[in-house]
Formats: C-alpha cells, sequence, structure tokens
C-alpha cells in the first residue's frame, strides 16, 4: 500500500505537529464528567519522506511508540536540561532497531521517517483532553525553546525551509 492509500483506510486528518493521525481509543475516567480527561489515548500515526513530528513534550505522561509498517522511524528525545538521545523503530532487531520505545513524561520528541512512510501507534496513558493543553511545542514558529542541548541539535531533524536563518 502507499501512504496515500493507508491514511484514506484508516480516515486519518493532518496532526498539528505533523503528519497524519487517527485516534483509535480514548478512556474516559470513571464517574468523570464529559471525559474531560481521559485515561488513556491511542493513535495510528503516519509519517511520510520529508515529514516530520515536530519538537514537543508531553507534560504529564509518557508516551509509548509502536512500529506497525513501513520504514523504520527515528524518534529523537530528550529529557529537560539533558542530551539528545536516538532511537529507530523497526522489525530488524538484529540492527539494533525495537519495535517500541518509551518516551518518559516531560522529555522532548521529534521523529522522522527513515523511508517512504511510516505508520507507528502511539499510546498516551493518564492523557491530556483533546485540547492538547497539557502539550508543549508548536509545527508554526517560533519553535519551542529546548533545552540547550536540545536546541544546538534542532537542525539536524528540521527540514532546511524550517530551519532558522
Amino acid at each position: 500500500m502507499t501512504a496515500q492509500e493507508i491514511i484514506a483506510s484508516l480516515s486519518m486528518h493532518r496532526h498539528p505537529e505533523g503528519g497524519w493521525y487517527v485516534e483509535t481509543f480514548r478512556d474516559s475516567p470513571e464517574g468523570g464528567p464529559h471525559g474531560e480527561r481521559g485515561n488513556q489515548t491511542a493513535i495510528y500515526f503516519l509519517l511520510e519522506h520529508g515529514d516530520m513530528s515536530a519538537w514537543h513534550r508531553v507534560k504529564d505522561a509518557a508516551e509509548i511508540w509502536h512500529y506497525h509498517a513501513g520504514a523504520p522511524i527515528e524518534l529523537k528525545i530528550c529529557p529537560p536540561g539533558g542530551k539528545v538521545s536516538a532511537d529507530v523503530l523497526g522489525v530488524d532487531i538484529a540492527a539494533g532497531q525495537r519495535p517500541q520505545c518509551v518516551v518518559p513524561a516531560g522529555w522532548w520528541q521529534t521523529a522522522r521517517s527513515l523511508g517512504d512512510w511510516t505508520l507507528v501507534g502511539c499510546t498516551v496513558s493518564n492523557s491530556p483532553s483533546s485540547s492538547w493543553r497539557n502539550r508543549a511545542g508548536s509545527r508554526v514558529r517560533p519553535l519551542p525553546r529546548l533545552p540547550q542541548p536540545c536546541a544546538r541539535r534542532r537542525s539536524a531533524i528540521l527540514p532546511p525551509e524550517r530551519r532558522r536563518r
């Protein structure tokens, strides 16, 4: 299948941080009015070649990335005040790829497909509501103020048209 066929088949929409997504699960807290804050959410997330998930973080919850199909995906993470590290999600475990990766709460993260397209799943427990109010980062300028080690590496993931001049 092509990326566009997957996007259509899964009824995906543009994600505010880049790429395509569709929410597949939202668990509302027991007794919570109107489900303002879900206990857990799950999405399918697709990145095409040249697209990226902009630097962002989930302030108060861990996010688990699950590889599903397509090319491997590079996931860069950075703890507050720390150094950027990178993992490659995919099925070639012998080559060091991992089928899933956990991004701890409050850590910065960004991702890009290493091929034509990548389909992953992202699960957040004790997640924010659909307003994204507990997320930091943006796909539009100005880019988020990253801890200094992350900021120095920002150009390593951004396409040339998004880099600061």
